[in-house]
């Protein structure tokens, strides 16, 4: 079962979003937002560039595991109402036992490099844990790197140049990337992605190029040519509503 066919299935309404969804109806004890752990330590930060690769291939990865892909999996029912109605993230920071803590969670862990990032279960928002609750929104600034050029044949999710994002805000951003490059692929790409561990580059390109990445006026056609695809965010936190903060741009062949 394809648990990311709504996603597929909004696709053009996704990118053409003006402005946040309207929210007032929403009833508290039902939102459900994917909590993604970052690893700072204190005394050896990881690179920002390598922890970002990492947890939007974690964000990912706890959508497609066999538990949530499942009609039976036990992650399943969780993971498909979340990515049936909207798809929030909240990037936390830990470190130490209280990164230790959360390895007891349901959720996937994947490390690039030095960095590691965890995506948990979409929970329901007044149902999150405590070993989550306690850990900082805040304070997940990291300084910009220079990783050099992506690797051939995996995905490059381009961060928009002209956004300030904090790494916790931007970790949330590349997540949202690999989901709807993932609800797009044809089976047998996004088969050898996943089996490859959903291996991808994070980059900020240039301003000039960045203008020339962004779909524009016709999504599915950016897609079809040039195998690209937008997040344009809703705006409840660091950025203006209907910002594109990322363009996820498809392996070459």
């Amino acid at each position: 079962m394809n648990v990311l066919q709504p996603l597929a299935d909004r696709y053009a309404w996704w990118l053409r979003r003006p402005a946040p969804q309207d929210t007032s109806d929403e009833d508290p004890a039902e939102v459900r937002a994917m909590p993604i752990v970052l690893r700072i330590e204190k005394a050896a930060p990881p690179a920002r560039t390598a922890l970002l690769e990492a947890a939007a291939a974690a964000a990912i990865a706890v959508c497609l595991d066999p538990r949530a892909t499942e009609p039976e999996g036990e992650w399943h029912a969780d993971v498909a109402a979340w990515i049936d109605g909207r798809i929030r993230k909240v990037s936390r920071r830990a470190r130490g036992a209280h990164w230790e803590a959360v390895q007891a969670l349901p959720g996937v862990t994947v490390r690039v490099g030095d960095a590691e990032a965890r995506a948990l279960l979409p929970w329901k928002v007044a149902e999150t844990p405590y070993e989550v609750k306690r850990l900082q929104i805040t304070g997940s600034e990291l300084p910009v790197d220079e990783p050099g050029p992506a690797a051939d044949g995996v995905p490059v999710l381009w961060i928009n140049p002209d956004v300030p994002m904090t790494a916790g805000k931007a970790a949330a951003q590349v997540g949202h990337a690999t989901m709807l490059l993932a609800a797009l692929l044809p089976p047998a790409e996004l088969e050898a992605w996943q089996a490859a561990g959903f291996p991808c580059a994070v980059r900020t390109p240039e301003p000039a190029d960045w203008k020339l990445l962004v779909p524009g006026d016709d999504p599915a056609g950016a897609w079809q040519s040039r195998g690209v695809v937008a997040v344009r965010d809703a705006g409840f936190t660091e950025v203006a509503p209907g910002t594109v903060t990322v363009v996820a741009q498809r392996a070459s062949s």
